[in-house]
């Protein structure tokens, strides 16, 4: 058995499904299922029951998935200790980000990374806050810039910066017409205001979605919503469009003359930001030097 082998059957136990785990994997869903069939076999046991809707471990199966689990961690940590001997002339450290924030902040990440530490190669992870988090329990992350305060995670998040929620409308939008300047920035609107237009909102399980729901929730108004479901970059897209008003983060804006941005109220609404490790006792040097660039980039853009 093979490291390879590992990541075959934690793939099949993680995503439930032969066909998933094969997409994931980068391979045909026929030599994942001929390796399962073939390795069962040589173990004289059931790893895995079939069923209807996919595949599931048996409770031997999750065991033996659960050490294989444990050791490929301890095989990734022992490389990351090797690289750190070696002066960090070589490794890999990956990068939880969301995908949305990621457009703004990523690039000037990996680029100011890669000037300081040439050799290190950067795994990027794109997801929603909620997901880096749990991805960040499972040690599948180095690192993690997530939104606070955090649902799962304790001591592993600490704080980064605050980021604006702003709502974003076409240039032509009649709440441009209800805005009231503010002479330090963006102009703001009351919510009253704003629900008399059609919104677009990202995902329920999102963070930008939640706070949304929240806010109408807190001040107690009925919101239109025809279009509940959609990320928070088309969201944008959409609302420059003309097809309704939409949230972002004053992190995530492109300056664009097509697009009109309001603080939520007088004294706007934020949101904290948190960078976060794994809890473990070792940290390799490449996972610290990387935190520290994300630290940099954001207190740059913040000013």
């Amino acid at each position: 058995m093979d490291l390879k082998d590992f990541q075959y059957l934690i793939a099949l136990a993680e995503e439930g499904s032969v066909s998933k785990a094969a997409d994931r994997l980068y391979m045909s869903q026929s030599s994942l299922s001929q390796f399962l069939t073939q390795y069962e076999n040589e173990l004289g046991v059931k790893l895995f029951l079939r069923t209807s809707k996919g595949i599931r471990p048996t409770a031997n199966g999750e065991v033996f998935i659960d050490h294989l689990r444990h050791l490929l961690y301890d095989y990734k940590q022992a490389k990351r200790e090797l690289w750190d001997c070696e002066g960090m002339k070589g490794g890999r450290v990956t990068l939880g980000i969301s995908s949305f924030r990621g457009q703004q902040t990523l690039p000037k990440i990996l680029r100011l990374f890669a000037e300081q530490y040439p050799d290190v190669h950067v795994n990027v992870v794109e997801a929603h806050s909620l997901k880096l988090e749990d991805l960040l329990l499972e040690g599948k992350l180095d690192v993690a810039v997530v939104a606070l305060p955090a649902a799962k995670l304790k001591k592993e998040a600490i704080p980064l910066t605050k980021d604006e929620v702003y709502l974003v409308a076409g240039a032509d939008h009649p709440l441009g017409k209800r805005a009231n300047p503010r002479p330090d920035g963006v102009p703001w609107v009351s919510l009253k205001d704003a629900v008399q237009y059609p919104f677009v909102l990202s995902y329920h399980d999102t963070m930008l979605g939640t706070i949304a729901r929240n806010l109408f929730q807190k001040h107690k108004l009925k919101y239109e919503s025809e279009y509940d479901n959609i990320s928070a970059a088309m969201a944008v897209e959409m609302a420059k469009a003309g097809v309704g008003l939409a949230f972002t983060y004053a992190s995530c804006v492109d300056p664009d003359d097509h697009l009109q941005l309001f603080r939520i109220g007088e004294k706007g609404v934020f949101l904290d930001l948190g960078v976060a490790r794994p809890s473990r006792e070792f940290h390799s040097k490449a996972t610290e030097a990387l935190e520290a660039v994300v630290r940099e980039v954001y207190q740059k853009q913040t000013g």
